[in-house]
């Protein structure tokens, strides 16, 4: 075979493994663009109100295992603090307060909010209630400790409100950052009691008694949820905030004692 056959033939068999080879490139072009099934997924970083903690963390594992690939941070704290986050850009994706308030404040860092939850208020009491704390006027007793939540706070909010309602004056040994930390003060003794949700005493259950508070003398606390427009996640963000309205999310926020939307 001369070299001018032998250099064709080579030639021709190139441009034939070329063509065969482009398809798998394809392919890979694909999966590094994130377009093909199996591409990373985000992760999501999700700022919410310190009453959600417990309730949260199940939701989170239950939506990463429906989402595989997709992992869920949440950083929790008072409502008021997340806003203060958010206001100095703080990179996260979603946004969970627990009032209006707050979220309404923030209109034009987030997206349209949907509320997915509500709430009540419990007197917390040392462990035994050994004071005997049966009602809101009780707390006005000089003699009790009493801790509340900072009026910033939305749980601080909702209890003056609900004792101005019922002309209570109280003075609390302390105001708190976040319902968590009214919480800690109770079960730790160094309060005899403390106006917190009713979803954080179930927490406490052996550490801390809860005294109802009568609907027509409690307040009623939302929990709306938003997209953040600084996410860098957008569709992702927006469909976990879906999701949380959802069975799955719902039926764990039931459990925790939270109340339908």
């Amino acid at each position: 075979m001369s070299r001018a056959a032998l250099s064709s033939r080579r030639a021709t068999a190139a441009i034939v493994a070329a063509a065969l080879l482009m398809p798998l490139a394809a392919c890979g072009t694909g999966n590094s663009t994130g377009k093909a099934d199996g591409a990373p997924k985000p992760d999501l970083t999700v700022l919410a109100a310190s009453s959600l903690t417990d309730a949260f963390k199940k939701a989170g594992a239950a939506y990463e295992k429906e989402h595989a690939g997709t992992r869920v941070k949440f950083s929790f704290a008072g409502s008021q603090e997340l806003a203060a986050q958010v206001e100095q850009g703080a990179p996260a994706d979603a946004l969970v307060t627990a009032d209006r308030r707050t979220m309404d404040g923030l209109k034009t860092e987030t997206g349209a909010p949907t509320v997915i939850a509500k709430n009540r208020l419990v007197i917390a009491t040392r462990k035994g209630n050994p004071k005997k704390t049966g009602s809101l006027r009780d707390l006005a007793d000089p003699g009790l400790k009493v801790v509340l939540a900072a009026p910033q706070v939305p749980v601080g909010r909702y209890g003056k409100q609900v004792l101005d309602a019922q002309q209570i004056d109280v003075e609390p040994v302390s105001q708190e950052p976040n319902v968590r930390a009214v919480l800690g003060k109770v079960e730790l003794g160094e309060a005899d009691a403390g106006i917190v949700y009713k979803t954080d005493a179930a927490t406490a259950l052996g550490k801390v008694d809860a005294v109802k508070i009568p609907d027509d003398q409690n307040a009623l606390a939302s929990y709306p949820a938003a997209t953040l427009k600084t996410s860098q996640h957008a569709e992702a963000a927006a469909a976990f905030v879906k999701w949380l309205s959802g069975p799955r999310a719902q039926k764990i926020l039931r459990s925790a004692g939270f109340q339908q939307p």
